[in-house]
């Protein structure tokens, strides 16, 4: 079987780096050096979850080559995604002399590589930084494709640049540490790159859920590398999402309304399952696909624990007008994504307010 442990994001004149999936943190110095100079200082950027599990695992390995290391330990979740938390990591690198030269290393999900990229991209009007996820959700979607940002008030990555890592370094093996919810996060993800673009590699996920759940290391290498391939090739086409970037966003209209009428209590991963399931009715509505496409679709986001349906009390008029405020929005239009099969997915323009509140109901009424 061909090594599945690196692969390459490039796109000539503008951007080059490796993703490394490895088995520990053992690498990640040797993989620093191929890519830049270790003779400076190093953030390591963490959070109240990850910290205690890896944070002195990797302080250890970048004190073999870098000058100085510290760390900023922040509070984990999405309610700190925001400017305030910058704020104070532009206070801990001003305080640590940190220059341009210097390195930030995100250390943690999404939250953590979001931000951390952010600050990246604005300290100093830009200096360089890895990516180190520790959950599946991060390890195929965020760290890879160099979108940023913070959330501004109750809206999702309102602010934010793009600003590329100079690496992305997985550990595997923390996947192990992820709760259940969590894991199941990552899939919805993962699951959203056979749907909009390989429907093998959905058919494979679905054969191998059992050794996926029971996150086997050869599954796990297996799957993140095909994701990293499709979310790699997506951003080297449209690295500022002008055109095809925009199909990566499969899900996330009506998940983001969800994630933020329900005040971030349901997990991203979740809220993006039933973004896609909505996406998938409208198809279905459309002719576009088969009922029995919806209902396979309905089927794996049950073999991966994934929900159904809306169970919370929302309004589907708070929803409605939650789209309208996204930023995906062009010319007062929902820029929405449809499935012309599993594996085939396109962007639309014409979705409409009944169209819209139509796939609200529909996953409101799904038991």
């Amino acid at each position: 079987m061909e090594e599945k442990n690196r692969l390459q994001v490039e796109r000539d004149g503008d951007f080059s780096y490796s993703i490394y999936l490895e088995k520990d943190f053992a690498r990640l110095t040797e993989a620093l050096q191929q890519c830049r100079q270790t003779d400076g200082k190093v953030c390591v950027v963490t959070d109240t979850h990850v910290e205690p599990l890896y944070c002195q695992t990797v302080k250890e390995e970048l004190e073999k080559v870098f000058s100085k290391v510290t760390c900023f330990t922040m509070e984990a979740g999405e309610a700190h995604k925001q400017l305030s938390t910058v704020q104070d990591l532009y206070t801990h690198l001003i305080h640590n002399n940190f220059e341009r030269r210097d390195l930030l290393l995100a250390l943690g999900g999404g939250v953590v590589g979001d931000l951390t990229g952010f600050a990246a991209a604005t300290y100093l009007r830009g200096i360089d930084f890895v990516q180190v996820p520790t959950t599946l959700l991060a390890q195929v979607d965020s760290s890879i494709g160099g979108k940023t940002g913070v959330d501004f008030e109750s809206y999702k990555n309102m602010v934010g640049a793009f600003h590329q890592p100079k690496l992305v370094y997985m550990n595997l093996n923390t996947l192990h540490t992820l709760d259940k919810e969590q894991f199941a996060c990552g899939m919805a993800e993962i699951l959203k790159h056979g749907l909009l673009k390989d429907a093998s590699y959905y058919q494979w996920l679905e054969e191998h859920h059992r050794s996926i759940l029971d996150r086997e290391l050869s599954a796990l290498q297996e799957m993140i590398f095909r994701s990293c391939q499709i979310k790699a090739d997506i951003v080297k086409q449209d690295p500022h999402e002008k055109g095809p970037r925009a199909l990566l966003n499969l899900g996330h209209t009506i998940g983001h309304a969800i994630e933020r009428k329900m005040d971030f209590q349901m997990l991203h991963g979740q809220c993006v399952a039933l973004g896609y399931t909505a996406a998938a009715f409208l198809s279905q509505r459309r002719g576009l696909i088969e009922k029995d496409a919806v209902d396979k679709i309905e089927k794996i986001n049950g073999l991966f624990q994934l929900p159904a349906g809306i169970k919370a009390d929302l309004s589907t008029e708070d929803l409605l007008e939650t789209t309208k405020k996204d930023k995906k929005m062009a010319q007062g239009r929902v820029r929405f994504i449809l499935l012309r099969k599993i594996g085939e997915a396109f962007v639309d323009h014409t979705v409409s307010e009944d169209e819209l509140r139509a796939a609200i109901d529909y996953l409101k009424g799904v038991s």
